[in-house]
């Protein structure tokens, strides 16, 4: 089963939503119609996390926030509360609990505040640490840069595509820093627009606008001596990025309608999936800004680079779910990892988790099989075409067997992509499971083996 959650609320309907949503997602739900029944149920048990309405008759979710940390105090406790409640809420969250969500709020809001809060107790450091795996050297050197880094107070700019893992990466960083103890606030700026955005990072004054019944401290405050990550920064509004400039350089900010600016002790890291550099060439993203953030600049290969790591990755993946949905056992087929590795993975490490995670829900039998994926033939790996990437042509002497030809061509592609394998099978149009047997035939599995061709080559190149 997955993790035990414990979810409160007076509102029938709500636990009802709540709890579909999230057994949706693989989690196994307890339900409480009050606070009284809430802390029966907490000792007899010990849940992951508990979600809790902050109104609700005979003991409010502050009173059961408080027993909580008395009975467990590494579970975070999530409030749910309405618009008027939100100071009470923040007040809570100084006294330990991990956030607040607004209702209403979406399935996807909910889905996502679980899992980072599931992810933020220190037991699942070590979880962090191991999910974060590669045999690839170009991300372990990331791993080992972002380790080093941690130590230090600087602005960490990651780079890499949607999907790749940059959170999780910004998480092991923030867990691995002097900052651990406190808190861990995500900021996605591509999901706001920029009004709400402005307000969420800088919090506003009692009547700073309309409908401002109360202040609200922002995020930059509810990370105080801990780390905030603003993901996706390239989709930040030009005026939000200027206030963002002066907030790191004066480690100061001011909310909304105040009158005096507040002190922050923060540590930043930014995210994106777009190339701030061409950004700031086409007046898309300000210069200034961005030399602030790339302090330390950290980057993740895309999955289709990382070829090694797909084997990996698909078992944990099916080890995790197997388990969440009471499918022990279940393992992958090699015709299914062959199709695997031949998939293009536009969406990375999330798109092979969720296509694992369905495997898992809809298999039949005790294997992944191909059929289970049902990968699009419009994400593989394309045989190379001439027009667009061909491997080196080479010249021949008769008497030359087709079986020294193969080996030949297979060696000077490699050569021609300076050993990265991936590259080499899509350039010569094959899978890598394949380039891998010939390599093994050939005896050329190490790269150190590969003989330095002799022949004339016309000029050409495979871009990969």
């Amino acid at each position: 089963m997955g993790e035990e959650l414990l979810v409160v609320d007076d509102e029938p309907q709500m636990l009802i939503a709540i709890n579909e949503t999230l057994r949706r997602s693989g989690y196994s739900i307890t339900t409480a119609g009050s606070g009284m029944e809430a802390i029966r149920r907490l000792k007899e048990k010990y849940y992951q996390l508990v979600i809790t309405d902050m109104r609700m008759p005979e003991i409010s979710g502050l009173d059961l926030l408080r027993k909580v940390k008395n009975l467990a105090p590494q579970t975070p406790v999530i409030l749910l509360t309405a618009y008027g409640t939100i100071q009470n809420a923040v007040d809570a969250m100084r006294d330990g609990a991990y956030d607040y969500l607004l209702k209403p709020f979406s399935s996807d809001a909910l889905e996502h505040i679980v899992r980072r809060a599931l992810d933020s107790v220190p037991r699942k450091l070590e979880k962090v640490s191991h999910e974060i795996i590669t045999q690839d050297p170009r991300f372990s050197r990331t791993l080992e840069q972002a380790g080093q880094a941690a130590l230090s107070t600087a602005t960490i700019l990651i780079e890499a595509e949607s999907g790749t893992g940059k959170e999780l990466l910004a998480r092991m960083i923030h867990m691995k820093s002097p900052r651990n103890a406190g808190p861990f606030v995500a900021v996605n700026c591509a999901a706001l627009p920029e009004n709400l955005l402005e307000s969420e990072l800088f919090g506003f004054e009692k009547g700073a606008f309309t409908g401002a019944n109360v202040s609200k401290p922002g995020k930059f405050e509810l990370a105080s001596r801990g780390t905030l990550l603003l993901d996706e920064i390239g989709e930040m509004a030009p005026i939000l990025q200027a206030k963002l400039l002066r907030v790191l350089q004066e480690k100061e900010i001011d909310r909304i309608g105040g009158k005096d600016p507040i002190d922050i002790d923060v540590r930043v890291i930014a995210t994106t999936n777009r190339d701030l550099q061409a950004l700031v060439k086409n007046e898309g993203f300000r210069e200034d800004l961005y030399y602030r953030l790339n302090v330390v600049r950290l980057t993740i290969p895309p999955l289709r680079e990382r070829s090694l790591d797909i084997p990996l990755l698909a078992d944990l993946f099916c080890k995790r779910y197997a388990k969440s949905f009471g499918k022990q056992g279940i393992d992958i087929s090699a015709e299914a990892l062959e199709q695997l590795s031949r998939h293009d993975w536009p969406g990375n490490v999330r798109e092979l988790e969720n296509m694992i995670q369905r495997a898992v829900t809809l298999c039949a039998g005790s294997t992944i099989r191909p059929e289970d994926l049902h990968l699009s033939a419009s994400h593989a790996i394309p045989a190379a075409r001439p027009e667009q990437s061909k491997p080196a042509e080479l010249g021949y002497s008769a008497g030359v067997t087709m079986r020294e030809m193969e080996r030949q061509l297979i060696c000077r592609t490699l050569e021609d992509m300076q050993g990265n394998r991936t590259r080499a099978a899509k350039c010569l149009g094959i899978s890598l499971r394949t380039l891998r047997n010939k390599l093994n035939e050939f005896g050329l599995q190490d790269r150190q083996n590969l003989p330095t061709l002799q022949l004339q080559s016309k000029e050409g190149n495979c871009a990969g």
